[in-house]
This record gives C-alpha cells, sequence and structure tokens, in this order.
C-alpha cells in the first residue's frame, strides 16, 4: 500500500507532538509484541543486551540504574532479573553478570523477532531520510532542554 503524499506546506503545519506520540505508540507497540512471543518486556531486551555486550561488567544493581529512566511501564526490575536468572538465561559471578549459552540464544532469538519489526518498519525508508529524522527529533529535543545525546 503506497503513502499518500501532501503537500509539503500541510505537512510541515502538522502538530509534531501528534505524530511523534502515534509514531511511539506503534513502533513501540509493534516491538513489544515482538518480544512477548518470548515472554519478554523491553527491560528483559535490554539487560540480556547490555549483559551480552560487557559480560562481567554489570550487576544487577547497576543495570537497573541505567536502565531504568527508560522505562515507562514502572516494572520491577529485581523482578526481571529474578526472572532471567530462573529461567537459566544470566548468571551471578560474585555481584557479576554474564548470559548463559541459552541466554545468548534468547537474546538472539528476540534479536530476530526485533529486526523484523525494524525492517518492516523502515521499508522504503533510505538511511539518510531516517538519519535526518532522528536528527530532527534531537534537535527539537535539544531545543526544549532535553537530551539530545545517543544512548549509550
Amino acid at each position: 500500500m503506497e503513502i499518500k503524499e501532501y503537500p509539503e506546506e500541510q505537512v510541515a503545519a502538522q502538530a509534531i507532538g501528534y505524530w511523534t506520540g502515534a509514531a511511539n505508540r506503534i513502533i513501540v507497540g509493534g516491538l513489544r509484541t515482538a518480544l512477548a512471543e518470548e515472554s519478554l518486556t523491553q527491560p528483559h531486551w535490554w539487560i540480556l543486551n547490555h549483559i551480552a555486550g560487557a559480560p562481567d561488567e554489570w550487576t544487577a544493581a547497576t543495570l537497573t540504574a541505567k536502565l531504568t529512566p527508560y522505562d515507562d511501564q514502572n516494572l520491577d526490575f529485581d523482578a526481571i532479573h529474578t526472572d532471567l536468572a530462573d529461567r537459566g538465561w544470566t548468571r551471578t559471578s560474585g555481584d557479576r553478570l554474564t548470559l548463559t549459552p541459552a541466554g545468548e540464544a534468547a537474546r538472539e532469538r528476540a534479536r530476530t523477532r526485533n529486526a523484523k519489526v525494524h525492517a518492516t518498519m523502515r521499508a522504503g525508508v533510505p538511511d539518510t531520510d531516517y538519519a535526518a529524522t532522528i536528527n530532527v527529533l534531537r534537535r527539537l529535543i535539544h531545543n526544549l532542554g532535553g537530551a539530545s545525546d545517543l544512548p549509550a
């Protein structure tokens, strides 16, 4: 299905709050639906990715502190850490977290699901347009005093 085209001045007059909110709801909803197929929430995914990217560097407390600002569902991070450990996907050495082979396999399955959502979302959107969109949103956020740096 083709997207309907409108004159630039009509598009430029649109309320950015509406469109960013609508985009957030559909994009995050799609990602959450894909993760739910693995019985995961976004924070599960974030934790698995952070541990995979820096094994033996993160503790449950440091990961919780880093990720809590991004959680819009007020989830219980302690329960998520417990859930991942109970599934046998994470283990603790001292207080440092690592993924088990089963945890890495689950992370890879979730990554594949998320990649499908991203591919669908970005179909027909060249990288230059996507990057320009992100940079425009960063500028709007910066102009209003928000944090416009890319997440670490």
